[in-house]
Formats: structure tokens, sequence, C-alpha cells
């Protein structure tokens, strides 16, 4: 765990930071993936239950050297995070063997960038936030889907619920793992610490 690493500093260099890279990772897997969504990404909360929470998400983009996720706050992840806003985002890239972890701090997004991405949402998608409350009982799904088809083929017009929005990961770690066959992973851990970002290797 990035917690119980003994931080040995003589190791380490300041870099100007590790989004470029990202950015290098990501643009290679879009190129070389088959997946319908090479976009997921494994985000894991603090439950209210004090146990760990994870499912995957849709990476949207970075902005501000934030990592972007969408979804209604009032969902239990929206709520894990209002309790507690440390969380994890864990990147897995079949194309490329490629792994990425990140540590950071979440805050909601403004409601101009909730906005643009509700819009950017196909018909269905938007639909379907605008009728369920993610995460809650259900006595008749058959009738939830109701509701959801009847939205889409009247062509209603769809804003964006209220509660609906996303949040902006800001990191202060993350790390790179290049997967090799033979088990000995190369590993760059690149820390945020005093205002800039440090960069060591760590053992597979």
């Amino acid at each position: 765990m990035f917690q119980n690493q003994q931080r040995t500093h003589n190791h380490m260099k300041t870099i100007k930071n590790p989004f470029s890279l990202f950015s290098e990772w990501y643009d290679e897997e879009l190129k070389l993936s088959d997946l319908k969504i090479p976009s997921a990404v494994c985000l894991s909360t603090f439950g209210m239950d004090n146990y760990p929470n994870a499912r995957f998400v849709s990476f949207k983009e970075l902005v501000d050297d934030s990592f972007v996720i969408t979804g209604p706050l009032n969902s239990r992840k929206g709520i894990e995070i209002e309790n507690n806003n440390n969380v994890a985002l864990t990147f897995w890239w079949t194309a490329t063997e490629k792994q990425i972890r990140i540590q950071g701090s979440a805050k909601q997004i403004s409601e101009v960038l909730a906005n643009k991405y509700f819009n950017e949402r196909s018909t269905t998608s938007k639909a379907v936030s605008s009728v369920c409350e993610q995460g809650q009982d259900i006595d008749n799904l058959q009738e939830l889907e109701t509701q959801v088809l009847d939205k889409v083929s009247n062509h209603t017009e769809l804003n964006k619920p209220k509660d609906w929005s996303g949040f902006q990961i800001k990191p202060i770690r993350i790390e790179f793992m290049v997967f090799k066959s033979s088990r000995f992973h190369h590993r760059t851990l690149y820390e945020f610490e005093h205002g800039e970002w440090h960069e060591k290797q760590i053992q597979p």
C-alpha cells in the first residue's frame, strides 16, 4: 500500500509533473484498445460502514491537473465522497498492459462543467439519470424501465437533474506500472510534496 511505503528521499528527484505521462499512456491505450469503454476506471471510496467501496466509472478528462468523473451526488459514491473526500482511482489497460494508481482528494465540479458533461451523454443515458435514483431499492424494475423508454421514445427534452454532477480528483500520489511477464514489473511513483512533484522507482 502507498501508506506503508517507507520514503527514501535520497532516491527521489523533482520533476515537472506526471500528467503528461498519463496523457501519453492514455492516448496510446485509446489507439490500441478494442474495448468499448477504455475510459473505465475503478473509483474507491470510504464506505459509511467503514468498509472500502469500489466501482467502475467513466473517466472524462483532465481539468486543472485533476481527474474528472461524473454521476449523481445522491448516489452511494456521492454520499461517501461528501462524508470523506479522500479517494483512489485505478486504471488497468489491457492493450498496453499498464496500470495507474491514483490517490487524491475529490471536490464537486462546477455547474458549467456538469451541464457540459450531461449534454454530451446519449439520450438513453440522460433518461436513466432523469428517472432513476441510482442504488436505491426498487420493487418494480419493469415499470422503471418503461418510464425511461417513454422519455426516449417521446423525444422529451432532458435537462440535467439537480443532483447530477461530478467530481474532480486532485492527486497527491500517482503510480505508473508497466506489466512484465517475468513479474518484474516496472513501477514509478510520483508524490506531490511541498508544492512539487517528486519521482522515484519502487520495487516490483
